[in-house]
């Protein structure tokens, strides 16, 4: 980009872009819109809400090209009805509500800069949190699970440990696509709910175990049983000595020959891009108190410094600029 005072004031303004999509899935107007065209008056007496701020609301996610108007009804464009309803299997609305979350922290950026760390977390409930971030993981997780696992080579491999794997996303696309495979998803015992609702939802319970552990905690161990493990976007939320003992503490669970994953917003080695792993190490500077992103160097000393050998990175890029690195125990 050309950077210049209308680049730089368009960047500066962005803002309410973002805060308009985050409104409209906030108060749910594409699932409520489903298939049907309705007028702001209709949809304000609906929503229980006085119709001038939601007409003008209206009129600028139509701007947005999210919503269509004619006359003085409002639909759903193809894309918002696909990605914006919770009606469709493809709802992004989680992940946008997590976004929402973290919109305080980055408006006070100043500040946690200048007191060195995060700010105190904004006043959310708990629950809703959970749910944005971990329904947000699993919307996140089926962009690229499905067809990863028909890509990444999984031969010979019995139980697979998805490590932090929350909703479990990844383990079930893994177990459709290798039908000798079972996994164990692994987090903590406030996950489970929302696990054991996504595993049941793809008839997987026979296949895919919860198992409830804090894989931080210095006394966790897990048996050495696994055939490979996969850690997708887990490293990113510690500094770089817990990371490394997550890294070991995986090891220490998989057999003689076992497979590691990396998956994650992986930093060129001079950490000054890509644009969104740099970016989102910011965001963990925000909201944890030693995250960041890293280097594929730092991540492949991490794992050789664990005894694992003949690493590589895969040929692979998400859709947030994730990479992915393996490689084996001898």
């Amino acid at each position: 980009m050309s950077w210049n005072p209308g680049t730089l004031l368009e960047m500066s303004g962005y803002y309410w872009k973002t805060c308009t999509l985050h409104t409209g899935v906030k108060l749910d107007i594409f699932t409520l819109l489903g298939t049907d065209a309705l007028s702001g008056e209709k949809m304000a007496k609906k929503m229980g809400m006085e119709q001038r701020g939601l007409i003008l609301l209206l009129n600028a996610l139509t701007a947005l090209g999210l919503l269509i108007k004619d006359k003085e009804t409002y639909a759903n464009t193809p894309e918002a009805a696909a990605f914006l309803s919770k009606d469709s299997h493809q709802y992004v609305g989680y992940m946008i509500l997590h976004h929402h979350h973290l919109a305080p922290s980055w408006v006070s950026m100043d500040k946690a800069l200048v007191q060195g760390g995060p700010r105190q977390k904004i006043s959310i409930s708990d629950e809703e949190w959970r749910e944005s971030f971990l329904m947000g993981m699993f919307n996140m997780g089926m962009a690229v699970a499905p067809g990863l696992a028909k890509k990444l080579d999984l031969t010979g491999c019995n139980h697979l440990l998805d490590l932090g794997g929350g909703p479990g996303t990844f383990a079930i696309h893994f177990c459709l696509e290798n039908p000798d495979l079972v996994a164990s998803v692994c987090d903590l015992p406030t996950t489970r709910p929302f696990a054991q609702k996504t595993i049941e939802r793809f008839k997987m319970a026979d296949r895919i175990s919860f198992i409830p552990e804090d894989y931080t905690r210095e006394d966790f161990c897990l048996d050495p049983k696994f055939d490979t493990a996969w850690l997708s976007h887990i490293l990113h939320g510690e500094g770089p000595d817990m990371a490394e003992k997550i890294i070991a503490r995986t090891v220490a669970a998989l057999k003689p020959g076992g497979k590691i994953f990396i998956h994650e917003f992986i930093l060129d080695n001079t950490m000054d891009g890509p644009l969104f792993p740099a970016l989102f190490s910011l965001n963990m500077f925000l909201g944890t108190k030693q995250g960041q992103s890293y280097s594929e160097r730092q991540l492949i000393d991490m794992l050789t410094n664990q005894g694992v050998k003949n690493i590589v990175r895969l040929d692979f890029t998400g859709p947030t600029q994730s990479g992915i690195l393996t490689g084996c125990l001898e």
